[in-house]
């Protein structure tokens, strides 16, 4: 399974942040609010230093998100993993061999209900439930859709990290250094290309 022992799967929002996790010990980087002219030079830095890129296809600045997109990220880009709301870009990345992370909003039953009804046509790899900080859903979901749960969205504390994790997810997403710094202690630094 990927991911191995990294619970926390920390996000980029800036440049800034994106090259302090190039030389962290975190093999795996999610890739948020990039300009689209950057993709292919950050992914190159990723590889560079062996580090595996799941890029946030909706948040992709100047990227539409239809099929000449996710053909775009599979066949040009080529990252670990993407991450979306699109059918579209999660059905690609399942065709190419890329991870496949179907992000899921838990605003109220009705779109808990939708969210299924997709996640059942689309069987992605895993399901980024946001906000993270509601971990009594985690089970529920996960026993719902038989797939792995990522939490993300709103994780300010440890406490929202370990809950999580106690919870049954898999790991969690964040941009925020301060955590990525209490659990980049617990990775094994042998990263390898």
């Amino acid at each position: 399974m990927p991911f191995h022992n990294q619970k926390i799967l920390p996000a980029a929002r800036t440049a800034k942040q994106f090259e302090r996790l190039l030389e962290s010990q975190f093999e795996y980087i999610v890739l948020l609010e990039v300009h689209i002219s950057n993709v292919k030079t950050l992914k190159h830095e990723a590889d560079k230093r062996c580090k595996k890129l799941i890029i946030h296809a909706d948040l992709i600045q100047g990227l539409k998100t239809d099929n000449f997109a996710a053909d775009f990220l599979c066949n040009d880009i080529r990252p670990a993993g993407i991450i979306s709301t699109r059918s579209n870009m999660i059905a690609k990345a399942k065709a190419k061999g890329i991870i496949a992370i179907q992000r899921m909003f838990l605003l109220d039953t009705i779109a808990l209900e939708k969210s299924y009804s997709l996640i059942k046509q689309t069987a992605p790899d895993f399901i980024e439930m946001l906000p993270g900080v509601i971990p009594e859903l985690i089970e529920e979901v996960q026993a719902q859709t038989g797939i792995p749960i990522i939490n993300g969205g709103l994780i300010r504390t440890k406490k929202h990290i370990d809950d999580a994790l106690s919870a049954g997810a898999v790991a969690v997403t964040t941009s925020d250094h301060v955590l990525w710094e209490s659990f980049a202690k617990d990775i094994n630094s042998g990263n390898s290309c």
